[in-house]
């Protein structure tokens, strides 16, 4: 927690696991179903936390409870509503439509923070967003833009547009957080999305829906609270506070271009010239945007 490593490296990593999380979410849905994963991910990034989070949380402890509300709003935001909804979404949607649903965080972010904030964005700002934004286009509909108009909306998807709401308001509430040391932050909002999560799990669970077990079921588990809950939280949390909402969210458009290599390297799926220039867009976009 002590090195200088830069924000923008953080942010990266964090959309390339959660980028996983995609994968796992779609590949595992048979196996494992939604609010079990929303809730054991967090189980997992709990018991992680625990021994890290210990010494801050007993030093900030004054700093937690006076910040309850702020906590219990980003707890519910960020680690109850936003996993949930996605893994509901996945159930009945495709990859494909569901990363294009979530590519619309960063723009989420930028109308919020204009209505709530007055935020305004450069020019090159804008330009940035926009490129990087044709490039999640270019990628999903497969260099054809027809293809896009043959996308239709289901109740997944609708699951998965309430998520990206979620995830937007997280991120831009964020440096409301009390200012707590992160790890003790974190252990904080993942207890309260776990409280938050328990009763939607009971009645999963009550409704006959059980987690199919074996090794991969439970990898798939181990897989999402490690790396997108327990470090992904813990990268995107510092990246925003060093970069600022609306920055940090465009880094939200690395999710596809990242799937698409998750997926050519363990699906064997080909990789083709509209992912190449796709992925293009999107870094030269992060690039604009992220210049001084």
């Amino acid at each position: 927690m002590h090195l200088r490593v830069s924000p923008y490296l953080l942010l990266t990593l964090a959309n390339l696991f959660w980028a996983g999380n995609w994968i796992v979410g779609r590949g595992m849905r048979e196996a494992v179903p939604p609010i079990a994963l929303s809730f054991w991910r967090w189980v997992i990034a709990l018991a992680c936390l625990l021994p890290l989070a210990w010494p801050y949380l007993k030093r900030d402890r004054a700093v937690l409870t006076a910040g309850w509300r702020w906590l219990a709003l980003l707890g519910i935001l960020g680690t109850c509503l936003y996993n949930a909804l996605t893994y509901l979404g996945l159930q009945q949607t495709e990859a494909i439509n569901g990363l294009l649903l979530n590519s619309f965080i960063p723009i989420v972010i930028v109308a919020l923070a204009w209505a709530f904030h007055g935020k305004r964005l450069r020019p090159i700002e804008a330009l940035g967003i926009a490129a990087s934004f044709l490039g999640v286009l270019n990628i999903i509909a497969r260099g054809d833009p027809h293809n896009l108009l043959r996308l239709t909306l289901n109740i997944g998807d609708i699951w998965i547009l309430l998520s990206v709401v979620a995830w937007a308001a997280y991120t831009l509430l964020l440096p409301h957080r009390p200012k707590a040391h992160p790890l003790a932050f974190l252990f904080a909002i993942a207890l309260i999305g776990i409280v938050a999560t328990l009763p939607f799990y009971l009645m999963e669970v009550a409704a006959g829906r059980h987690i199919q077990s074996s090794f991969a079921a439970w990898s798939a588990i181990a897989y999402a609270g490690i790396f997108p809950a327990f470090l992904g939280f813990i990268f995107w949390n510092k990246g925003v506070e060093q970069v600022g909402a609306s920055r940090a969210g465009l880094f939200i458009h690395l999710m596809p271009a990242f799937g698409i290599l998750l997926a050519a390297i363990f699906l064997g799926e080909a990789m083709t010239w509209f992912h190449v220039v796709g992925i293009a867009l999107i870094f030269g976009g992060i690039v604009l945007t992220t210049r001084k």
